[in-house]
């Protein structure tokens, strides 16, 4: 390996200029020093680094699995950086480039990532090598990526299969992805797997809801009982197309009473609030007694 090659020269360097330093610390005359070395300090410095620098050529660097690694057939060097990559058409095996092996169905990519090819439109891959047929049952079709199928209009999943709807009289095919296939037409209600006509009573007409009543009173009747009941409208009075309350309200100047609208009597100092039906006191009056009086 030739960074290990050159490691390996350094230490050796290393080595030999720390052998020489210690002949020459030898061949000194001994000093008088409060504090004394062993003598065998260097060789023993010696033998720890030799040790390390062997520890160090006997690991395999992490690096060098690539960039040290001779070139294989079917490779080209990396536009930037060390090492090398397999041509299009070939993938690493361990220290190799291998040829990307096409299953009977498939297509080659030529890219140089993924397993390097793909199954053919109506084939789908089970396993690393298989291409099998996609098979579409009657009533289905091949989705845009050809691995898929869905029912046709009038058909429904079932496991494997698509089967045909089968629609009820007065019915529709509905176009949901979910729930109930198909939808009664208007004026029929779903009763279990039937369509039935919806009993309208008189005065009223469909509205369309899909839940609740399907049904609503004319103007001027209300619901009462599964009927629509006129609204009788009593004098001073207009029609009232609130969804509650009697159907009709007081005209300004009168309160509902048990007998209809009756004219309001305002006391002095008061005048008929928003409503027009009730009044309320002046501007530093105060009821009291249904009279408006001064406050203190």
């Amino acid at each position: 390996m030739r960074q290990a090659g050159i490691w390996q020269t350094r230490v050796l360097r290393g080595l030999s200029w720390m052998d020489r330093k210690s002949q020459v610390k030898k061949q000194r005359p001994p000093q008088s020093n409060t504090a004394h070395i062993p003598a065998d300090t260097p060789t023993i410095m010696v033998l720890f680094i030799g040790l390390s620098v062997a520890f160090l050529l006997l690991a395999p660097p992490a690096f060098a699995q690539t960039a040290a690694q001779p070139m294989p057939e079917n490779a080209s060097a990396k536009s930037y950086g060390d090492g090398w990559d397999c041509n299009i058409g070939y993938r690493l095996n361990e220290n190799a480039c291998v040829a990307v092996i096409v299953p009977q169905n498939a297509y080659d990519t030529n890219l140089s990532y993924g397993s390097g090819w793909e199954c053919l439109y109506g084939f789908r891959r089970t396993d690393e090598a298989t291409c099998v047929a996609v098979e579409v049952p009657d009533g289905g079709f091949l989705d845009p990526s050809g691995e898929r199928w869905h029912c046709l209009r009038g058909y429904a999943k079932v496991d494997d299969t698509c089967q045909e709807i089968v629609l009820p009289a007065n019915a529709y095919l509905a176009d949901a992805s979910y729930g109930s296939t198909w939808n009664c037409e208007r004026g029929f209600e779903t009763t279990g797997d039937l369509c039935t006509a919806i009993a309208v009573p008189a005065n009223a007409y469909l509205n369309g809801s899909g839940y609740g009543q399907p049904w609503t009173c004319e103007r001027s009747f209300f619901e009462q009982a599964g009927v629509c009941v006129a609204v009788v409208i009593p004098a001073n009075a207009y029609f009232d197309n609130a969804t509650y309350g009697t159907g009709w309200r007081c005209e300004r100047g009168y309160a509902a009473s048990d007998q209809g609208c009756e004219v309001i009597d305002i006391p002095a100092n008061a005048h008929l609030d928003r409503s027009g039906n009730r009044w309320e006191c002046n501007k530093n009056f105060q009821k009291s007694k249904g009279l408006c009086v001064l406050n203190n």
